[in-house]
């Protein structure tokens, strides 16, 4: 059996890739230090999968806390790296925090993985990486304008230390930029699980549906676009999940053209964030209370993305319409509700 370690397991994305890598054959560890997640959610992934995660809550920005894992775990086979701090916003506020947390901790991944000859490494990377692009849909050739966030900055670098790493050894990598992830498990026993007032669109929309926040926001409503809100490429969790399994077996079957290759993941449609709102009363049945407001620092104006490679190469194909997206992450949202045994920050009612 191939063992995967997987950084972030306890994270939105994370969790659903490693139910989808366990229902693909693959043993999995984990390395979350749980500072934007509860571990509670390897309960559920067991209930999923049958499967029992180990996780190591390790601080992945102290090399010597970090290299044990791997001293106790030989055989690892490849390396899937989420581990990051996400919020566009917050990076702003908060650049060296930033640049601190995810650069050094992918260092120290990436330093472990030559010192432990692992082969196989996938990259979290994000369509942040394009700031405002020239024209649209993105393929994995357009390219990159400044980031609008230390965030986009981040994994920027983040991409450029990977290929300069797999560059000097005989390993090999993969980035994934995905846009928008959004959803939750068909199961509703894993979902996002945003760390008091989410600044993603879809939390922001399910919390104010149910109650926990009295209205939301839409950020920006005189944008160059068909309503003046955002246009983004929304795309579910367990589509994403998928990908990361693909492009590992990708990397393990040898299929790989370079050292270092980048795929897109997007549906390759835009929505705006208007539209979603629609979308999500039409799944829901709820009404939105919901205000317009002054763009915000970091976003960009729109973005959606030209999937044909991951289509091709990896044979990578969403299967989530727009209206399975909403309705999984709106029945994740009632499940949060009714389930006291699924950890709820208390500091996420923020009315």
């Amino acid at each position: 059996m191939k063992k995967i370690l997987v950084t972030g397991g306890c994270g939105y994305i994370g969790a659903h890739t490693i139910v989808d890598l366990i229902e693909n054959g693959f043993e999995v560890i984990s390395a979350d230090n749980n500072s934007r997640s509860s571990e509670s959610i390897l309960d559920s992934i067991e209930k999923i999968t049958g499967k029992l995660v180990k996780n190591y809550k390790v601080d992945l920005c102290i090399y010597d806390d970090t290299v044990a894992i791997f001293q106790e775990n030989p055989g690892i086979t490849g390396i899937i790296h989420f581990a990051a701090y996400k919020s566009v916003g917050e990076s702003v506020k908060k650049p060296l925090f930033y640049f601190e947390n995810n650069l050094n901790s992918l260092i120290n991944i990436l330093k472990c993985a030559d010192e432990f000859n692992i082969p196989n490494f996938v990259f979290s990377s994000s369509c942040t990486v394009y700031g405002n692009p020239d024209a649209i849909p993105v393929t994995e050739e357009t390219p990159m304008k400044p980031a609008e966030s230390a965030y986009g900055a981040t994994k920027q670098m983040g991409e450029q230390i990977v290929q300069e790493a797999v560059n000097c050894n005989e390993s090999k990598a993969i980035l994934l930029r995905y846009f928008n992830p959004v959803g939750a498990h068909p199961s509703a026993l894993i979902g996002e699980l945003p760390l008091g007032k989410p600044e993603n669109l879809v939390p922001a929309i399910t919390q104010t549906a149910i109650g926990k926040l009295s209205t939301m926001q839409v950020w920006g409503s005189d944008y160059e676009t068909r309503d003046g809100s955002c246009v983004r490429d929304y795309i579910h969790v367990s589509d994403i999940a998928h990908a990361h399994t693909l492009a590992l077996n990708y990397l393990l079957e040898n299929k790989n053209e370079s050292n270092c290759d980048v795929f897109n993941l997007g549906t390759g449609d835009g929505h705006t964030v208007l539209e979603i709102i629609n979308e999500f009363e039409k799944a829901s049945g709820v009404k939105l209370n919901y205000t317009m407001g002054p763009r915000r620092p970091g976003d960009v104006v729109a973005i959606y993305a030209n999937n044909d490679k991951a289509k091709k190469r990896l044979g990578w194909y969403p299967k989530f319409n727009l209206s399975e997206m909403m309705a999984t992450a709106w029945k994740w949202e009632l499940k949060l509700k009714y389930d006291e045994n699924i950890f709820v920050d208390p500091n996420a009612n923020l009315n």
